[in-house]
């Protein structure tokens, strides 16, 4: 007997295109939470993930209490990628643990990371981060990671397990080998996340058929948005964005603010809503997998 696609298993046929319209650095300022708060009723996105060390992390935390309906995961985050705007590990001040750069923030690049973290520390602080967001008041639906940092040999297994701790999704795709070592794998990580990801399949819990990220525009974000989506595949999608309501903020913080303003009209658009709906795109959040996960489906 032919075992289910997770598209079936969520009620869809194997050819349906299911999307997951996601919101990542939720909480890394103002202008983030701002847009989601305005853009998750809207009908596009339809979920975000909060990265908990952030400063505004406090603000969607208060938020979501008083809306417990909304689609809110736990962005993990083990970098401060910014050039001014940066912040620290939750868990520890512990130069020993490599987290901390020589300014006391999380190390700037995920590459820096790798190379000076103590794992044992840095999976302290994934845990960390995820029972802050609940001890907040957040309903969980996920967890997630930030720019791919726990795609490391000593980390993915620890994500993983977070996941089946707490009885919620973790965002990993269904990836060729070649596909993980372009987002920052090495080959023992690949390795690794295929025999990871079998063993989640073998165990029933879902596995995403697909990542995708929101196509990178300044201007007007209608005709981008409407070519990425054209080009999802069936089965379950992540499709990432980063979207910020404009602001001196955001600004000051990137160079790359265009982006994720683009992301935010985006997210607002009423002819991408049309033609979401035109297009037979099944938009969903990862509420549904966590309730397929807990046996409420």
């Amino acid at each position: 007997m032919t075992e289910r696609t997770l598209a079936e298993r969520l009620g869809y046929a194997p050819q349906d295109r299911v999307v997951i319209w996601h919101a990542d650095d939720i909480g890394m300022c103002h202008g983030a939470n701002a847009a989601f708060v305005e853009q998750a009723p809207f009908g596009l996105i339809t979920c975000g993930a909060v990265m908990v060390p952030c400063p505004w992390f406090a603000e969607i935390a208060a938020y979501c209490r008083a809306h417990p309906e909304l689609d809110m995961g736990v962005h993990i985050t083990l970098n401060a990628e910014w050039l001014t705007y940066r912040w620290g590990p939750i868990s520890t001040r512990d130069p020993a643990s490599g987290l901390l750069d020589a300014q006391g923030y999380l190390p700037r690049s995920v590459a820096e990371l790798h190379r000076q973290m103590k794992p044992e520390a840095a999976i302290a602080e994934m845990r960390a981060q995820v029972e802050r967001a609940l001890a907040a008041g957040i309903d969980v639906t996920h967890i997630d990671t930030h720019m791919g940092a726990v795609l490391h040999l000593s980390l993915l297994s620890a994500y993983i397990q977070l996941g089946i701790e707490f009885h919620v999704p973790v965002m990993l795709p269904r990836l060729t080998r070649a596909a993980m070592i372009q987002q920052g794998a090495s080959e023992e990580a690949a390795a690794a996340a295929l025999a990871q990801l079998a063993a989640l399949e073998d165990s029933g819990l879902p596995v995403l058929d697909a990542i995708a990220s929101g196509p990178a525009t300044r201007g007007d974000p209608e005709p981008a948005f409407k070519k990425a989506l054209d080009a999802l595949p069936s089965g379950v999608t992540h499709f990432l964005c980063h979207p910020n309501k404009p602001s001196a903020e955001i600004k000051a913080i990137t160079p790359n603010w265009e982006y994720r303003q683009a992301d935010y009209r985006a997210g607002l658009s009423e002819e991408l809503r049309d033609h979401v709906a035109a297009s037979g795109i099944r938009l969903i959040g990862y509420r549904r997998l966590r309730d397929l996960i807990r046996g409420q489906a």
